[in-house]
């Protein structure tokens, strides 16, 4: 992984694990909120399908939209590659071809390149702010439970080099609106849809490509 500019890596700490701008029906300063108006009980398939109706949705252009595209590559099936420019993210498939997703990358001075891999998974993973956000922003929650309004969404894959955190996740999102973007704090968006399909692709340790 190439080191990142000062900047870059100190406005992606401060993000740590929320890229996402619109943070969902937040609470008082230190009340733990529950983002789902779901029974804590749905597990699985059924969580996904109650959750999903209740996400922020948005239209998608349909020439953007998930699609298996011819996608020559030396890299071995399975690898994940995301290129920045295009905001599109890559899953190689064997015989040429990839399925490709729409993405939200990041903004100016906060994009990053690099290889790492896949460290660990999360299904409606929940949203912890840093100290120095919560220390900027008291009126955030100080911890938020995973739900169709977090700033996580449906799925978390968490990236790392050498085991060692990177600070980097591609994840779903709660503004699905800004999908093709660049206006992430460095983290790849995808839809919740998306980011469901890619997450039973991929498994730990995968290699992860972002240019």
């Amino acid at each position: 992984m190439r080191p990142l500019p000062l900047l870059a890596a100190l406005a992606c700490a401060l993000s740590l694990t929320a890229c996402n701008t619109q943070t969902a029906n937040v609470a008082a300063p230190g009340v733990t909120q529950t983002a789902a108006a779901t029974p804590a009980a749905l597990t699985g398939e059924a969580r996904d399908k109650a959750w999903m109706k209740l996400a922020p949705s948005a239209v998608i252009d349909p020439k953007i939209a998930r699609a298996t595209v011819d996608y020559p590559s030396r890299e071995a099936p399975g690898t994940v590659i995301v290129v920045t420019k295009e905001r599109r993210l890559y899953f190689v498939l064997p015989d040429g071809k990839a399925v490709r997703y729409p993405v939200a990358v990041g903004h100016a001075g906060m994009a990053w390149a690099g290889t790492a891999e896949v460290d660990r998974k999360g299904e409606w993973p929940d949203w912890n702010p840093p100290p120095e956000m919560l220390a900027r922003r008291p009126d955030l929650p100080k911890r938020l439970e995973g739900g169709p309004t977090s700033p996580i969404g449906a799925r978390a894959l968490y990236l790392a080099e050498g085991k060692k955190d990177t600070l980097f996740r591609i994840h779903g999102t709660n503004e699905p609106e800004k999908i093709g973007q660049a206006v992430s704090s460095g983290c790849i968006r995808m839809l919740n849809d998306d980011v469901v399909d890619l997450y039973d692709r991929v498994p730990i340790g995968s290699k992860v490509i972002v240019r």
